[in-house]
């Protein structure tokens, strides 16, 4: 049975970090906004934003190789790195302010200073990371930045990966003190428990069935209880689609033109999780190796401290596995379902495209326990097998999608659609997400609020100084708020 029910001003779809961060703001810009969220599970933050299904590196380039491209002739292209690391300062402004404001408490909840490192092995790629640190170092986003080749040096900083390293290959690694571990799981259900007291209507174990526009330009949207399998029609003037993997099927069914030729391809990850507290409390650091030829983005190998809960954790991987759901709970019909009559042929010419992807996806898949461990032993030469366990990670939804040059473009990124009238958004994609959250949702802002985004930029700049100005081109700035980050969230 279907019931209507009163209209509403935004509908946030998704319980993740994306519309936490979103309904924080419009709460913060405009506070007389009636805001609903549904979420299909039972509560906050367990699916992309859970603390186990992603990274939590707290992306800022300063390790990820893969945002440094190098070129035939040796340079190193480090804009996609500038860009990055410039979203993620503008995150960390934003955490200040509402830890300032009285927000957030305890900051070391969700963001501890964690060391952020890039390692590489032979000749070649040393010289690469000699290039890239050269290129970065300019940049006063990068600016603390080390490399050292000498290996007494690099056991000072991480022992237990030059423990057994018997063999005389040139080895390489960088560090820099500014990186951050985020739990994005902690800080998801933090901004959602403010949003309740400020009277969002938030309803777990509700999933939306349908979303369609109405002549008048106003939104219906279909939502099942699944306590009692209640069905109800809400209508709102603007939708925020956040639903990770979700996004891209529920975005399908709203029929805008944005939604044609839009594809979706999941990539599940596993990790090895440490058992042995002696060499979780040994290791501090996150460092980033080099990926396969083939691997997406969110699959270069990395040795990364967490912190969980209080509690320090050592996580190897991801390796990437293969799973046809879209969300760690969704069906394994997602991805036949998502294929339709306008995106089928984007979806065959990603296949024939990315033959590499499905040769190192397949080689994943075959992949024993023991040979991830010698995978991890990369990293750490004496690792033992026994003191490493298998967990799963998150699904991510990489983006298909035709572009003026080609059809079937595979995209390593976050990427939001909006609807020609702004009234509709949806964020697809994958890394660095997270962490780019309040840079993106400002983007979802200025693209679906124009009238109002002007008279909201004071209010913006008070929440994000650096609002509008790009830091690295802007060291006093730079400086300015960086001691601000430093003093409320705890960070070096």
């Amino acid at each position: 049975m279907s019931t209507q029910h009163s209209k509403t001003d935004v509908i946030l779809i998704g319980g993740g970090i994306m519309s936490a961060t979103l309904g924080t703001l419009l709460k913060e810009l405009t506070p007389d906004k009636e805001i609903k969220v549904f979420e299909k599970l039972n509560q906050p933050g367990e699916e992309s934003s859970n603390v186990w299904n992603n990274a939590g590196t707290g992306h800022s380039a300063l390790c990820e190789l893969n945002y440094t491209k190098e070129g035939k002739d040796g340079s190193v292209d480090i804009s996609k790195a500038i860009k990055i690391n410039e979203q993620f300062q503008i995150s960390k402004q934003f955490w200040a302010y509402l830890v300032r404001t009285g927000q957030l408490e305890n900051p070391e909840n969700f963001i501890q200073s964690v060391p952020h490192m890039s390692f590489v092995k032979g000749t070649n790629n040393v010289e690469f990371l000699k290039r890239r640190v050269e290129s970065l170092q300019k940049n006063v986003l990068f600016g603390k930045m080390e490399i050292s080749e000498d290996r007494n040096k690099i056991a000072e900083w991480v022992p237990l990966m030059m423990e057994g390293r018997t063999d005389d290959e040139p080895v390489a690694i960088t560090y820099d003190e500014t990186g951050t571990d985020v739990n994005f799981g902690a800080l998801t259900k933090k901004l959602f428990s403010n949003l309740q007291q400020k009277n969002v209507e938030i309803q777990y174990k509700h999933e939306v069935l349908d979303i369609k526009k109405q002549s008048n330009g106003t939104w219906l949207v279909e939502v099942k209880n699944l306590t009692n399998n209640q069905v109800t029609t809400y209508e709102t003037d603007f939708v925020f689609i956040g639903a990770g993997g979700a996004s891209l099927p529920l975005l399908q069914k709203t029929g805008i033109k944005e939604s044609k030729h839009i594809g979706g391809f999941p990539v599940s990850g596993l990790f090895l999780r440490c058992k042995n507290p002696d060499v979780i409390n040994r290791h501090h650091a996150k460092v980033y190796g080099k990926a396969e030829v083939g691997a997406p983005p969110m699959s270069v190998p990395h040795l990364d401290t967490r912190f969980v809960n209080g509690e320090r954790s050592l996580l190897f991987g991801p390796f990437a596995g293969f799973s046809p759901k879209f969300l760690k709970t969704g069906s394994y019909l997602d991805l036949i379902k998502s294929v339709k009559p306008n995106n089928i042929i984007t979806m065959l010419s990603a296949g024939v495209k990315e033959f590499d992807l499905t040769k190192y996806l397949v080689s994943q898949l075959m992949l024993s326990n023991e040979e991830r461990v010698d995978d991890l032993r990369v990293f750490l030469p004496n690792a033992k097998d026994e003191d490493w366990e298998v967990i799963t990670a998150g699904q991510r939804v990489q983006v298909i999608k035709d572009t003026k040059d080609a059809k079937g473009n595979l995209q390593f990124g976050t990427e939001v659609i909006t609807s020609e009238d702004g009234t509709l958004a949806a964020l697809l994609g994958a890394s660095p997400g997270a962490s780019t959250a309040v840079d993106i949702m400002f983007d979802v802002l200025q693209r679906c609020y124009k009238d109002d985004f002007k008279s909201w930029e004071p209010a913006i700049k008070e929440m994000v100084p650096s609002f509008g100005l790009n830091l690295s081109e802007h060291e006093d700035v730079y400086h300015a708020v960086n001691k601000e980050i430093v003093k409320h969230l705890k960070v070096k």
